[in-house]
């Protein structure tokens, strides 16, 4: 079983957070607890994947986070926000936040995602992975991104596609039809020949090398 933890200021987003992943036979929502009670439940209810609201009033999701990273076997932890342009994406991603979700994310993509965070990948909804290329992180200049792309093979390059537009690994699966194993393995495979640390670095290159933006007959012809 997938242990979770919900951490929100809101109750109403607390219970149906709980509701839509208990139902799933693989995953049990150990705590529900707004803020000031998330460092200590980790500590005595030991969750692999921790849901963090990002705004609370009685304490900032960024301090929990920093203090959750902080313990001897940190959660996995992914961010929520209302907001698709929260300022606070970049901070959170480089503060060791395995993920950012909005909290309208569809429920039932919520435990595919939740099973991607316990698997140890990257998670981001469609449009924070969007806002985060176009705003927040370098990765240098479109040429030197076009060359990194290039090493790919034309399924990675397909793969990579998804994985910019903010598809998990089982969607992607899906979409190419794959098993959700070899996504896995195709995503290594990307972020190894890119030379970069995860997804979002991933994406950005994609962003910068031009890829998005081709259209699907010029990219099957």
């Amino acid at each position: 079983m997938i242990r979770v933890m919900v951490v929100d200021d809101e109750a109403l987003i607390r219970t149906g957070f709980q509701r839509i992943l208990d139902a799933a036979d693989d995953i049990t929502v150990v705590a529900a607890v707004p803020g000031g009670q998330a460092v200590e439940a980790v500590k005595e209810q030991r969750p692999d994947v921790v849901l963090l609201d990002i705004r609370m009033p009685d304490v900032d999701g960024l301090t929990v986070l920093a203090a959750l990273r902080r313990l001897p076997e940190p959660p996995i932890v992914a961010m929520l926000t209302t907001f698709d342009m929260d300022e606070y994406v970049a901070t959170a991603l480089r503060s060791g936040a395995a993920g950012f979700l909005l909290k309208d994310t569809d429920p039932e993509e919520l435990p595919f995602l939740v099973r991607d965070l316990a698997g140890g990948d990257k998670v981001l909804s469609s449009k924070v992975t969007r806002m985060v290329v176009d705003t927040y992180l370098d990765a240098g200049s479109q040429e030197l991104a076009a060359r990194s792309v290039a090493r790919l093979t034309d399924r990675e390059r397909d793969v990579l596609v998804l994985v910019a537009e903010g598809l998990s690994n089982t969607d992607i699966a899906t979409r190419v039809h794959l098993s959700t194993g070899t996504v896995k393995d195709h995503v290594s495979a990307i972020l190894t020949k890119l030379e970069v640390a995860s997804r979002v670095q991933a994406a950005l290159l994609a962003e910068r090398a031009g890829l998005l933006r081709q259209p699907r007959d010029q990219e099957q012809g």
